[in-house]
């Protein structure tokens, strides 16, 4: 396994263009006139401009999103002193990884000096460059020395990451498991197995915590450090401890928390079952822990444990740190990075471990549910919620303990530049969710008796987007609440079968049989409805019990539509419905219709669907731009068919909605490229506009669009939206993941708030 794994290794590095970085070009350099703005003759007037005052270095280069990422080779990963060229991929890796995961640009350093003094003078003579820097793989106890030097003649953060970054995602672990057996942090007896850089640096923050030094013992591969030791540098000195101990095994009796930070097997199962009730080890010895995960857990089923794998619950990874520390030190132009920023991302680690885990995180590893618990006391590095939670905990505890240049005033809009970064979310989702937080509604939850929309439920309740109900079998949702632990209590659930009393049940099927009861319903069948859950929550909506409706999760759209339509029906003005698709792309938000409902429509109810959606783009604060599409341009073809309804709506809708920027039949390409449709048809109503609307000719096509285009990855839906329902009522795709029903939530929220506006 192993070799394979080396093999694909060296073949990944190799491939196509050699290493993992490239550099890549911010601004636009397509012409003569770019590339004179680029370098000469404009770029010295950005020189002046620095020259004259040096902060402007941040507004006019890369200078405060820039990193340098520093090794001179002597401590590579557990390979040890191989020289600086050849720890050049971990340091290419290092900067792949800030980029990746926060935003953060890189560039690698490679130093052939292993003397401090003249090492410190190379990086002080090029940290103008830089707004931070990264040191890396350098060996103790001189990266020590190193790092405070630098920390100390340098304005901009320099941080150590193999003693900072393994101290801090450590600690968010151990906080989190004292928390999880009971135990204060002031009373533990903590042994550490290794008094390296990361070691030395755990111990400290430890201390930071609360451990009190007197219950602290650290050994390294000759013993114990103790009185008796006479070979101690000063750093080692540090934590030279009173007690008896010479052996890790005797050290270990009776101890709450082992870690690990030397050499693997060094542990046996004995050595854990002396250790105190509810033990914490954290075994981070890589790629062989101190112990493995299955005799330590073998032998104390109370364990807490934790590894440097991420084939084991808990991995310590110190990606979880490094790139958002840095990213909010970055954004406040923070001097250092000190110890209150450290804590600040312990604790930020330490909480969001207890928050709901989002859907693609528990896909991305390949898991039902994740919940705060024996194995899952840190996040999961794939995470996004982290650059929105750490590099905002950092930058406040920077401008708290006053070290930023750049203080930080609106911190939402802050955590939305964070999401950006990344495209975590799509500008409209953001602008939907805020707005249904604004007013939330209360929306039933029609298919309850599953994990994803309870999931989606105690997300939307957090996050104070809506008030959900719940319609669904009691004891099953209390026992997939249990298994999975989802705090529930404050959500209402009504079982349609044991809870309705009978004269509920007959008051809410008297509503539908008043509207169904000349269209062949009887009131025998009207009261049988009641036993639907999607008769019951449409019925709730029209009586004003709920404000919206959402369903569809565990069963074909057309059963779902048929119990609104019977119960909300259509707006007076339309008399039919369609369904709208958004695909977020990398050019913005893109509708898309009918996707879902006409199969064939004719002209007429063409252009009332793309009313229906120009209406409902104009709620999100879009301005349409609608392209009626077909596989002909402007009358083209002169036959039957798509063409021709399509030319024919166009028609009604300039006669009858002529503010509205609406043109076609038109081809796709054309509707998407406004440059290219202008040169041939400058007649086209949009002008060289992008169209951001695009009503499709049948169901056939606009399902087919959407659907590609999705698998493909060119763009993320968000959908169906059910147009032209007298009420909120959404229709999820079967099996949507939990994201896709939050954002239909958020969605029929926001239609909520129109309803009660008009």
């Amino acid at each position: 396994m192993e070799k394979s794994v080396y093999q694909d290794a060296l073949w990944y590095h190799k491939k196509g263009r050699p290493g993992k970085i490239e550099v890549v070009p911010t601004k636009p350099h397509d012409t003569q006139y770019d590339l004179s703005l680029a370098y000469t003759p404009g770029v010295a007037q950005p020189c002046r401009e620095i020259q004259q005052n040096e902060e402007l270095a941040y507004d006019y280069t890369s200078k405060g999103n820039l990193v340098a990422v520093i090794s001179n080779g002597t401590a590579v990963l557990g390979l040890g002193d191989i020289g600086p060229l050849a720890g050049k991929p971990v340091m290419e890796g290092k900067g792949m990884l800030f980029k990746i995961f926060a935003d953060v640009d890189v560039f690698d350093i490679e130093v052939n000096e292993k003397d401090p003094d003249r090492l410190i003078e190379v990086i002080k003579a090029i940290a103008p460059t830089f707004g931070g820097i990264n040191l890396e793989d350098i060996k103790a106890p001189e990266c020590f020395e190193i790092e405070t030097r630098l920390k100390e003649e340098l304005d901009i953060p320099v941080f150590h990451d193999d003693q900072h970054g393994t101290a801090i995602i450590s600690g968010a672990g151990l906080l989190n498991a004292l928390e999880l057996n009971g135990k204060a942090i002031d009373s533990i007896r903590v042994v550490i197995n290794g008094a390296g850089a990361a070691a030395i640096s755990c111990a400290k923050l430890y201390l930071g915590l609360g451990v009190k030094k007197e219950n602290l013992v650290m050994l390294d591969s000759k013993g114990v450090l103790n009185e008796k030791r006479t070979d101690l540098n000063s750093a080692k000195q540090e934590f030279v401890t009173n007690e008896a101990y010479s052996t890790l095994k005797e050290a270990m009796v009776g101890a709450d928390v082992f870690l690990g930070l030397s050499v693997g097997n060094v542990v046996s199962g004995d050595m854990v079952k002396s250790m105190a009730k509810d033990p914490i080890v954290f075994a981070m010895a890589n790629p062989t822990p101190e112990i493995s995960y299955e005799e330590a857990t073998a032998a104390r089923p109370d364990l807490i444990m934790a590894t440097g794998r991420s084939d084991y619950p808990n991995q310590i990874n110190n990606v979880l740190g490094f790139p958002f520390i840095f990213r909010g030190a970055l954004d406040v132009r923070a001097r250092v990075i000190n110890e209150d920023m450290k804590i600040a991302a312990v604790k930020a680690l330490a909480d969001l471990t207890k928050k709901y885990v989002p859907e693609l995180v528990t896909k991305a590893y390949n898991m039902e549910n994740i919940v705060f618990g024996k194995e899952y006391i840190i996040p999961k590095p794939l995470d996004p919620r982290l650059i929105t939670t750490v590099a905002p905990a950092v930058a406040r505890a920077a401008m708290e303990s006053g070290v930023a240049a750049r203080p930080i005033t609106d911190w939402e809009a802050y955590e939305r530049e964070l999401g950006a970064r990344l495209g975590l979310e799509n500008k409209l989702v953001m602008t939907i969710c805020n707005k249904a937080k604004k007013a939330p509604k209360r929306v039933v939850f029609a298919d309850a008796n599953n994990l994803k929309m309870l999931k989606a439920a105690r997300f939307v309740v957090d996050q104070g987007i809506a008030k959900p109900i719940l319609l669904g079998n009691r004891k099953l949702i209390e026992s997939i609440q249990k298994e999975n632990r989802l705090e529930l209590s404050d959500i209402p659930i009504i079982d349609i079968f044991h809870d309705i009393s009978e004269r509920r049940r007959m008051r809410l099927a008297e509503v539908l049989y008043e509207k169904r009861k000349r269209k062949g319903m009887t009131q025998e069948e009207a009261v049988e409805k009641m036993y639907n859950y999607d008769y019951f929550g449409c019925v709730m909506v029209e009586t004003g019990e709920a404000d919206a409706f959402i369903s569809g999760f565990s069963r074909k759209y057309a059963d779902t539509i048929r119990p609104a339509l019977h119960v909300i029906g259509t707006k007076e003005d339309f008399h039919h419905i369609a369904g709208m698709y958004i695909l977020l792309t990398q050019k913005g938000p893109l509708f898309l219709a009918d996707t879902t409902v006409n199969s064939d429509p004719d002209p007429q109810v063409i252009a009332d669907t793309t009313v229906l959606v120009a209406n409902e783009v104009k709620r999100f604060k879009i301005e349409p731009r609608i392209a009626v599409l077909s596989y002909s341009n402007f009358g083209a073809f002169k036959g039957k068919g798509s063409p021709v309804r399509a030319k024919e709506a166009v028609r009604i809708l300039h006669e009858n909605y002529p503010d509205l920027l609406v043109d076609g039949e038109m081809q796709a390409n054309y509707a998407l490229n406004g440059a290219l449709r202008n040169r041939k048809f400058p007649f086209c109503r949009l002008g060289d506009q992008d169209a951001n609307v695009l009503i499709c000719p049948n169901l056939s096509s606009g399902n087919i669009l959407y659907k590609v285009l999705q698998e493909l990855g060119t763009a993320k839906a968000i959908g169906p939206i059910l147009l032209g329902m007298k009420k909120p009522i959404h229709v999820l795709q079967m099996e949507s993941s939990v994201r896709e029903i939050v954002n239909l939530v958020a969605i029929a929220v926001v239609d909520a708030q129109e309803a009660v506006e008009e």
